[in-house]
């Protein structure tokens, strides 16, 4: 064996040696058997013919030998090249066709490959990933899957757990940073010292937090984020020990993390716990979950022993305090693996793009395979000259495979350059669900991934005549299609047709979502309103009642005493934004308190008098919240929405009635019902309760301006009215509340566009090849149209003839798509809003799109078949 390779890699360099070894070996052979005749009696020359006749032809001996070694593989498929590249440049056409193809099925393939191999298939960037799991809390029974973790229940399992190494908690708050060219608002992880470790994360710059960084009263340091550090100090190396003030406290900088995926969200500094005041404040109380947590499993540890081990210690809880966790709640704890957290909402999103991608190249597939039998059809004369030549059938297929691989290659090239263009908006669409959306690009593994389809494409349309049997030394058939390559022709446009409904289908259903969404009334004015972020400095306004309050009041009036402002109003979050709800249980008077397990809750929202005027939400009952509303503790006034009202005090006034949100121990009066709005455009509204900020102080807020001027003139002037009040109060995240409802809009409208390109490419690839079966099939039976036409067949019976071949292909397509559609559509139900997967709409128009769409493929060959002139069709029959 070691031998026959050293003879194979020495033919690429000493060919010349290996000629004449083989002379002279095939001669000692001819000499030998001479000698052997000549001793038998023949003589001399009648012993050498007998010799080369029994050793048979020289020449195919040599071939033969030859063929074993490499250089002859390297030239022959040298030679398959060359003349690949000949036939190319002859059938241009064809070869343009086939390029524009692969690119577009390629581009869509790789493009949503380079998402799937970002987020899912890259590792990531932790020391040993797959032994981080993300701890969770959750109560099933009412429905709470999250419900955040505990710092005191962090230490009871970082006591008692026995399959964890190390546990580190994260939560995120926004504080105000000074010292720098103004004071910035940044977002900040309040995480244990031990958090970068845990993860396997190493400073860029200075150091990581250690031990001693968590303990009390010790000095503040913070870590800046590489995104943070960038944006905010332009990579300043000497950032480090440079000190700004926040909280009331300087604060040093120790270190600048490296450019990696944030978990769980992205922020902008990093401070240790025992530097975050309200995590201080919290720290010995049981029930105040604020923090997530991550964990790192021991070595040789299983995901379902560290399940079953916070199952255990989670027992050990509610048996010992069933207070804090009602037995009626099913308190439990889990873990789940970090890289199933980081994709937890994209999964499904994730998995119709890449369906719709593999079936766009299915569909490609099938109609290259069209291309190339119709081709091979017109080259058979010249394959059976060849075959009759001594081409063997395998020679034959390699030449074929060769030709379509480099037009596969070069349609893969082309592919690349259509991914890369798509790219950026695959990956703004992907960072609305998933923080690793930044380690989605176009890498060595996504060029292998198309390299590969691509040259795997070619071989597969490059063989397919092999397989049904076209190419074998025989008689050409004058350029006539054999029963099995027209049964394998008509199955691969069926199947075209198939694939292309159900992608239609599916993109038809999230168009009338995005639709749908559209059209929907949030219950307010989205137009001519600018929003804002601000939030308060706590240790300069540290008294809710008698610092914060009078800021958010004097802030709502120099607002609306902007020139060309309407309305000015505050809310904790704002409707249609990003921001989660804040969801409480409730007890309403007169009602029965209900089943612990089935407590009804109600979204609070926390609001200022100006607040319905600015959106000019509509007030239905009583009156909404005044500058001069009196500040009562035991009885808050209260509004609610319409839903509410109607769901605890249909057919009477809610007004004078009372809710609790802490079990009867307080009650808040109602004042004023006011329309329904959607928080989300998705969600049908839920009751909600709006208490005044300006009962107790806040210390964040979403403001909004309604103004008849433009929104952008007005943001210098917003900065001023607050500028006016605190000079080191902040401002940002100024948006207009119409950018905001577009943004809601973002991923449907994504999904439906990217549905909408891969389903409009799969029905243009569809037509074509529908067009070229079609005119293929024509030329096949120009002669029997010629008859036809002389027995007297008009015209418009040919035309019919031919269109009705064409239907019958979609008709069976479409029947097949039908049950493929029902399906796999219901896969996007969790895509949907207002739609069902089976919207008979939708199903209907997309099948009359794809007939009338046939319908014109087939009409330019139907009318070529019915102009034929008989006489020329016969004399060419």
């Amino acid at each position: 064996m070691r031998s026959g390779l050293r003879t194979r890699l020495r033919s690429l360099f000493r060919r010349d040696r290996l000629e004449w070894d083989l002379d002279r070996e095939l001669a000692f052979h001819v000499d030998m058997l001479t000698q052997q005749n000549m001793r038998a009696g023949m003589a001399p020359g009648e012993a050498r013919r007998l010799a080369l006749r029994h050793f048979g032809g020289i020449a195919s001996v040599k071939e033969a030998v030859r063929e074993t070694w490499l250089s002859r593989t390297i030239e022959t498929f040298t030679q398959d090249v060359r003349y690949g590249v000949r036939n190319i440049r002859r059938s241009r056409g064809f070869a343009f066709v086939v390029v524009i193809t692969m690119a577009l099925g390629i581009g869509a393939n790789t493009a949503i490959f380079s998402v799937v191999n970002g987020v899912l298939l890259r590792p990531l960037p932790y020391a040993d990933p797959d032994r981080l799991v993300v701890l969770r809390q959750h109560q099933p029974a009412i429905g709470n899957d999250d419900m955040g973790i505990s710092a005191r229940e962090l230490d009871d399992y970082r006591a008692q757990s026995n399959t964890l190494d190390a546990i580190s908690e994260f939560h995120e708050m926004w504080f105000i940073l000074l010292g720098g060219e103004e004071p910035q608002r940044v977002s900040t992880g309040v995480v244990s010292s031990n958090f970068f470790n845990v993860l396997g994360v190493r400073p860029m710059l200075g150091r990581d937090f250690v031990h001693g960084d968590e303990q009390h009263d010790a000095a503040a340091v913070l870590i800046l984020s590489h995104e943070y550090w960038q944006r905010a100090f332009h990579g300043d190396a000497t950032i480090i020990g440079r000190v700004f003030e926040m909280n009331d406290r300087p604060h040093r900088v120790v270190g600048v993390l490296p450019p990696t995926t944030p978990y769980p969200s992205k922020v902008d500094i990093y401070m240790p716990t025992s530097a975050c005041p309200f995590r201080a404040a919290a720290v010995d109380k049981r029930g105040s979950r604020m923090a997530q947590a991550i964990a790192r499993m021991r070595a040789g540890v299983s995901l379902e022993d560290v399940r079953s081990d916070l199952g255990a210690i989670a027992r050990r809880f509610a048996n010992a305090d069933p207070a804090l966790y009602p037995p009626a709640y099913g308190f439990s704890a889990t873990a789940t693996p970090i890289a199933d957290e980081l994709t937890r909402s994209f999964s499904r999103p994730l998995l119709v793009l890449l369906g719709t991608a593999a079936f766009v190249l299915l569909i490609v597939c099938a109609s290259l395979a069209n291309l190339t039998l119709a081709r091979i059809v017109r080259r058979e004369g010249e394959m059976t000259v060849r075959a009759a030549l001594g081409a063997s059938r395998l020679r034959l297929v390699r030449q074929l495979a060769t030709e379509s691989t480099m037009l596969a290659l070069a349609g893969g090239v082309a592919g690349l350059l259509v991914a890369a263009a798509g790219l950026d908006t695959l990956v703004t669409y992907a960072a609305r669900f998933t923080p690793r959306a930044a380690d989605v690009r176009i890498d060595r593994t996504v060029l292998l991934f198309s390299l590969g389809i691509s040259a795997a494409t070619g071989l597969i349309f490059g063989t397919l005549p092999f397989l049904v049997g076209r190419l074998s030394p025989r008689a050409p058939r004058c350029g006539r299609a054999t029963p099995a390559s027209q049964r394998l022709r008509t199955a691969l446009i069926v199947a075209q047709v198939a694939v292309s409904f159900m992608l239609l289908v599916g993109a038809g259903l999230t168009i009338r979502t995005f639709y749908k969404l559209q059209q929907v009334d949030p219950g307010f004015r989205t137009d001519h309103i600018m929003t804002m972020r601000i939030d308060l400095n706590f240790t300069k306004y540290d008294d809710g009642l008698y610092e914060r309050v009078p800021f958010w009041q004097a802030l709502e009036q120099r607002l609306r005493a902007i020139p060309g402002v309407i309305a000015a109003g505050g809310a904790g979050t704002l409707p249609l934004s990003e921001r989660g709800r804040f969801s409480n249980f409730i007890h309403v008077e007169g009602h029965p308190a209900p089943d612990t397990a089935r407590h009804p809750r109600a979204d609070v929202r926390f609001v200022s008098p100006g607040y319905f005027d600015a959106l000019e939400q509509p007030l239905v009952e009583g009156r909404v919240f005044s500058a001069t509303d009196p500040r009562i503790d035991d009885q808050p006034l209260l509004i609610v929405n319409h839903t509410m009202a109607q769901h605890y005090w249909a057919g009477q006034s809610a007004i004078g009635k009372r809710v609790s949100g802490d079990g009867g121990q307080h009650w808040g009066l109602i004042v004023g019902v006011v329309a329904d709005t959607r928080q989300q455009l998705n969600e049908a509204p839920r009751d909600e309760v709006y208490v005044s900020m300006f009962e107790r102080g806040y210390l964040s807020g979403n403001w909004l301006v309604r103004s008849n001027r433009d929104d952008d003139s007005m943001i210098d002037e917003i900065k001023a009215a607050v500028q006016a009040i605190d000079p080191d109060q902040p401002v940002d995240q100024f948006r207009s509340l119409a950018d905001v409802r577009r943004a809601s809009l973002a991923p449907p409208r994504l999904t439906a566009t990217l549905l909408g390109l891969f389903a409009a490419l799969a029905l243009v690839i569809t037509a074509t090849g529908m067009a070229g079966v079609i005119a293929y099939s024509v030329s096949q039976r120009t002669q029997e149209f010629g008859i036809r036409m002389a027995l007297g067949a008009g015209r418009g019976t040919v035309l019919a003839m031919v269109l009705r071949q064409g239907l019958r292909f979609v008709a069976i397509g479409l029947g097949l798509g039908t049950v493929g559609a029902l399906l796999l559509t219901r896969l996007m139900t969790t895509l949907l809003f207002g739609v069902e997967p089976t919207d008979i709409i939708t199903f209907f128009s997309v099948a009359l799109v794809l007939v009338v769409v046939a319908a014109i493929a087939c009409l330019i060959p139907a009318r070529r078949a019915a102009s034929v002139d008989p006489l020329v069709a016969l004399r060419v029959g």
